[in-house]
């Protein structure tokens, strides 16, 4: 079972509500490396009508999108790793999307072009997408907040000072990436054998849009869009579907952080499997 926690006390003062927290994220963190939370600071940025305006990118036309893109996509751009990644076939992992950092939040401080995580993100026009910039600004702040929230909490659960984790975030470094796992077909597949895109659940064949993987970083916050699909992968090896409950967030911790603790806190693998149409 994927684990449900309460972090509201996490944003308090100590006190006996917000130790419990401490400890089930902690039991959390070294038994499933998976779990879901509510009880968020702002819960706005998870309603309907911000998940309308952050994923309204995904409607900009084509040409639009290509002002969007990352060098890897087009070599003329200056960005490496913020920016849009278009749909590609012949890949295990089918989805589009972009990858923004903390310049959207915060436009005033200096950008690094020769750091990937600080460098400009190119984001859509104000009159292509009006209020959408603001949005992402505020969404990104309140994620912020919960991953600063999250780490405090995991380094009091390992008996460190629940500021151990601050520096490697000093300035905003994380990833806020919006995105797009549509419908998979054969015609997606390439050279790729289907069967290595494919897995069995209650004698149904269904297609993996994400194959299984540990993420690389520190912790993922994941708002899902009520569809479907996410699972991790448990201790025995079973597959477990992640509840994808509106006004929650799905939390799994990354390489980097299992290696920063020793092992104790786990990178879960984890797979995207199109059980209900396309997910967001």
């Amino acid at each position: 079972m994927i684990p449900a926690i309460d972090i509201a006390p996490l944003f308090g003062a100590d006190s006996p509500a917000r130790r419990a927290a401490d400890l089930a994220i902690a039991r959390a963190a070294a038994e499933t490396g998976f779990m879901t939370v509510r009880g968020l600071p702002d819960p706005a940025i998870l309603s309907p009508a911000m998940r309308a305006t952050l994923l309204g990118i995904f409607r900009l036309p084509d040409a639009a999108k290509a002002r969007l893109l990352r060098r890897g996509f087009d070599p003329a751009r200056p960005n490496v790793y913020r920016g849009w990644f278009p749909l590609q076939t012949g890949q295990f992992s089918y989805k589009e999307g972009i990858d923004i950092g903390p310049d959207v939040a915060y436009p005033d401080r200096p950008v690094d072009p020769g750091d990937p995580l600080c460098e400009a993100t190119p984001l859509p026009d104000e009159v292509e997408l009006p209020g959408w910039r603001a949005a992402a600004a505020r969404y990104y702040r309140g994620m912020e907040a919960i991953g600063h929230a999250l780490n405090h909490a995991i380094a009091r659960g390992l008996g460190l000072a629940e500021t151990a984790f601050d520096a490697a975030f000093d300035g905003g470094i994380s990833s806020l990436r919006l995105a797009h796992y549509p419908e998979r077909g054969p015609e997606t597949l390439g050279t790729r054998d289907p069967a290595s895109l494919q897995v069995v659940e209650g004698g149904r064949a269904y297609w993996l849009v994400n194959v299984p993987h540990a993420d690389s970083g520190c912790v993922t916050l994941l708002a899902q869009n009520g569809v479907e699909g996410l699972q991790a992968r448990m201790l025995d090896g079973t597959w477990v579907t992640v509840p994808p409950t509106e006004g929650t967030l799905a939390i799994n911790f990354g390489k980097l952080l299992e290696r920063w603790t020793g092992g104790r806190i786990r990178a879960t693998e984890h797979r995207v499997v199109s059980l209900a149409g396309e997910r967001f």
